[in-house]
Formats: C-alpha cells, structure tokens, sequence
C-alpha cells in the first residue's frame, strides 16, 4: 500500500484541500481513492484591533506556508517522497468577511472577519430593500455599512471577496468564488446559479446618489460552481505557498469555497432534505431545502450547496469557546494538586459526566456569548453564568448547562425553521471539535433537534477533507454527473457512521432549558452594557 501512495504523490494522482478555520489552518492530501494520504496543521488566532476582529496578511501568508510545510514534511516522512506536484488543489475559509481591494491590488483596510457585528444599521436597510435577510457577517452587508459609515476607501475598491477568495486569487491571478462561498457575500439566484440580478440593480439604485466609480458587479468576484474549472497553480502562486520551490506550477484548482460548503461535502449533505450540523468556535446548521421559505428571518441565512442548491443555514457565533475557558479552568486547577491530566481525558470525563445530569440542568443557566450573537440581539457578548440559590449545582448539572449553551442559539434559530417554515429534515449529519468525545455531543444536539444525529466516521476529516473531495470532482467528474451522485457512489459508499435518536426526557428538558435562557437574555444584555 506504501509503495502504491508513493508512487500517487510522485505522479500528482492526488488531491489537495486547505482550509483557514478560525483557529487552525488545516491541509488534506487524498489519494485516488478519496482516503487522506497525509495532512499539515498551522494554529493561528484573531486579534481585536480597533474594536475589529481581524487576521493580518502577515498571519494569513504565515499561516498558509506554514501549513503546506507542515503537509509537506508529512509526506517526506511517511513516503520519503518531496512533493512537487499535485492532482488537483482547492481552498476553503470562513465564509463572509470583508477583504476590499484598490487598482494597485492593495488590501484598503485591515481584513473584517465573519465574527464582527458592527453592520447592524446596513442590515436593517438592505433586508427590507431584498425582502431577503441580509447578515451583519455578510460581504455586502460589510460593504454597505462602510458607505453609510462615509468610509474614504469605498470610492477605490475595484474588488472585493473573502478569506478564501483571496488566496484562490494569488495564487491562481482568478477573481472567482465557489458558488457556495458566494451566497454568503451577495444573496444568489439558484435558478441561474449566479447573484441575483434584481437585487444587484436594486443596490446599484440605492448607492447611485454616491456617484461612486463602480457597479456592483463589477467588484464581486465571478461565481463558479463545483465542478467547473478556476484556474490553475501560477508560478508565483506555487512559490507563494511552497517558498522552497519544489512545488511546480500548473496545478488545476476548484473554485473555492466557504466552510459551510465544504461541512456539507464532508457529511454528505448536499441533497435536497439533508443537513449537517458543525460546531466548533462557531456553530451552524445547513439544511437543503425543497423551496424557498415563506417568510423573511433574521435567525436564518439562506445560502447554497456548492452546486447552487438553496439551503436554509442558521449560523451562531459563539459554540465552544467559553466551554472551553471551563475545561482550561479545571485542568489549572488539577495542576495545583500536581495532577497532569491528558486533554482529551479531561475533555471527555466532563462531557460524559453531563450525560448523568438533570435533563434540564437543574436550573442552572449559562451564556456563551465571547463576541456577539445577531439571533438573539446582541452585538457584543459576556460569558455567564447563573442560577437560582435552590438550583441543583453539581458537576453534571453544571457541564450540561455549558454543552446545552453551546447549542441554545442554534436551537432557537431552528425551532423556527422547523416548527414554524416546517422546513422537513429525513438526516443530520454532526461534525467538529463538539462531536469529538463520543455520544454526548450528538445526545444533546439530537434533544436540541428533536431528530436523530448520525457522526460518519470519516467527520473528523472535516473541512480540510471536503475541500480536497471537491478538487477531486473537479477532475474525475462524468459529463452529467451530479455532485450528489458522486458524493453518494464514489465517496461515502460503504461508509459507516454512528447515529443517535433524540430522548424524549432530553427533548422536554432542553426545552425547559431554553425558554429560562430565553427569559434570561435581559441579564446578559444587562452584562454587555454593565460590564467594561
């Protein structure tokens, strides 16, 4: 089997996919039979500069480089081979964010990330204008909101894109975008798998009294779908990511796309009434849906599946972070005993220790909110925590309340989507960091649901994985074949995953969980204005 891998990574009969996560950039090399042949890491972290959630170019070119290295070496160790040419390369990212550019190609103001809620006043303007919800994370939602703030850079802008549109575009000289990625700068039509062109005009309208030098359309980046070409690997491309030089330009690359998209090729979920769950420093569901929702929320984004499907996707901000801050909090505290216990015991003792909890935490409520959090109203978050005097305060009831926490927002977004739309879902698929301990995770997020939960096994692959699947399509696809179709017979065929049914006491308990969250939100408004 080596031998067989060495010789795929000597010949480029492989495929590539990087993704920029919020706190790690991860690389995937596939062999010809899908299965990951090697992988690189690079953690990175945002900053708050200026009151804005941002990534240098310095992190984003650092990050990059250090994660192909990271692959590299990988492959060297494993094989013995150098690598110097690939099958196919695709790159994913963070969806939304704000990157604008002027005619000589330089980045106008510091990178803007899907975690800022500055854009509250453009949201209000262009949601109604659209009759479509409009996100304050959202591209055009950034862009506007640097009109109406009188922003000098606006009049210069020739371009503007994402994360993962960026680095597709240096190194490939490609201004284009997954169709995905896309749907989550500028609401798309799926009829003609491309923006939509009545509400282009209606923007160009609405900012035609700024006498500004550009259309709208002019500045998006053209719109791809998976499968379609978008360019390949240039010269300066190849030695921006591998600085060494061993790797040769010429590449193919797919379109890229946003990590929405790349959860759902990671999960199998880009069939209509299919959905995925992904949680980790944020948390979102996808769910592709049979036809247009009724009505216009704020709670949900409706987006698409990398081949331009609609989806209905409820994104959260904040998921794991503050949990997080607790398990750090009690592994301090074992070490003042001088007890060094491995993390993924520590993080799998507390999480299945909330399984022996009260189902509805024994009124014991927690917030999450690190930054802000647009389903529930609030632009700037404060971690808390609180319960009455008679609560029953345990380790269980108090795990509980944080994992329940994790998934309070996106409940709330969905108990509309599902119980209001009647949105139908026959699979979710769960995926990141929250699933990483057996059971717990999809227990809770199925009382969340009310619907069965299934990991595959090939989840932790992630992102990373899915990308690198739709850089393979791309090359390996039929004339008529389908992305669904391919993903159903040439990926997850055979693949077995686990799948967990909602319990009914767990359904009534979070329930009673979320309507005391609900009731409690005035505390943590409270606490965003109290405390500084």
């Amino acid at each position: 089997m080596s031998e067989a891998i060495k010789n795929a990574v000597r010949d480029g009969r492989t495929a590539l996919g990087i993704e920029f996560g919020s706190t790690r950039i991860k690389a995937v090399l596939v062999d010809e039979s899908h299965n990951p042949i090697a992988m690189g890491t690079h953690d990175w972290e945002n900053r708050l500069e200026n009151n804005i959630w941002t990534y240098s170019l310095e992190d984003i070119w650092n990050g990059l480089q250090g994660c192909y290295r990271s692959l590299a070496e990988d492959v060297k160790a494993k094989y013995g081979e150098t690598l110097t040419t690939i099958g196919s390369i695709g790159f994913s990212g963070m969806m939304h964010g704000y990157m604008a550019f002027n005619a000589a190609d330089e980045l106008l103001v510091p990178f803007r990330t899907w975690r800022n809620t500055m854009t509250e006043e453009a949201c209000k303007e262009l949601t109604p204008l659209f009759r479509f919800n409009i996100p304050q994370r959202w591209s055009i939602a950034h862009l506007y909101q640097a009109i109406l703030s009188g922003e000098e850079h606006v009049k210069d802008i020739t371009f503007f894109t994402t994360l993962a549109g960026y680095i597709h575009w240096k190194l490939s000289g490609e201004k284009v975008l997954g169709i995905g990625e896309a749907s989550g700068m500028f609401p798309i039509d799926s009829d003609i798998r491309d923006y939509d062109k009545k509400m282009l005009a209606q923007f160009d309208e609405l900012i035609a009294p700024k006498g500004f030098p550009w259309k709208l359309e002019e500045i998006l980046p053209r719109v791809l779908c998976a499968g379609e070409k978008a360019g390949v690997l240039t010269a300066g491309g190849a030695k921006l990511l591998d600085p060494t030089g061993a790797l040769q330009a010429g590449i193919p690359m797919c379109p890229p796309e946003g990590d929405a998209g790349t959860g759902m090729v990671a999960t199998n979920s880009v069939k209509v009434r299919t959905g995925n769950i992904s949680a980790g420093t944020s948390i979102f569901s996808m769910v592709v849906t049979e036809k247009a929702l009724e009505n216009v929320h704020e709670e949900i984004d409706m987006v698409t599946t990398p081949d331009g499907n609609p989806v209905a996707m409820v994104h959260c901000n904040n998921c794991t972070s503050d949990l997080n801050a607790w398990v750090n909090l009690f592994e301090e505290f074992a070490g003042k005993f001088g007890m060094k216990i491995d993390k993924n015991d520590l993080y799998g003792t507390l999480y299945r220790e909330a399984l022996t909890a009260d189902p509805d935490c024994g009124g014991l409520v927690a917030y999450n909110y690190f930054s802000g959090e647009p389903v529930t109203g609030l632009n700037e978050g404060r971690p808390m925590f609180v319960r009455t005097p008679d609560a029953k305060f345990s380790l269980a009831n108090f795990m509980r309340s944080h994992l329940y926490s994790a998934m309070a927002t996106l409940k709330i977004g969905n108990d509309i989507l599902l119980k209001e739309e009647h949105v139908k879902v026959d699979s979710l698929m769960g995926h990141g960091g929250l699933f990483k301990t057996p059971v717990v995770g999809q227990q809770l997020m199925a009382a969340a649901f009310d619907s069965p939960v299934t990991v595959m096994d090939t989840a932790s692959e992630g992102g990373a994985w899915g990308m690198a699947v739709l850089a393979a399509f791309m090359q390996e696809k039929a004339a008529d074949e389908t992305l669904p179709d391919y993903l159903t017979n040439r990926i997850f065929a055979g693949q077995t995953g686990t799948t967990i049914a909602p319990k009914a006491e767990d359904v009534a308990g979070f329930d009673v969980f979320v309507e005391k969250y609900k009731s409690t939100l005035v505390a943590e408004k409270a606490a965003v204005e109290g405390l500084r």
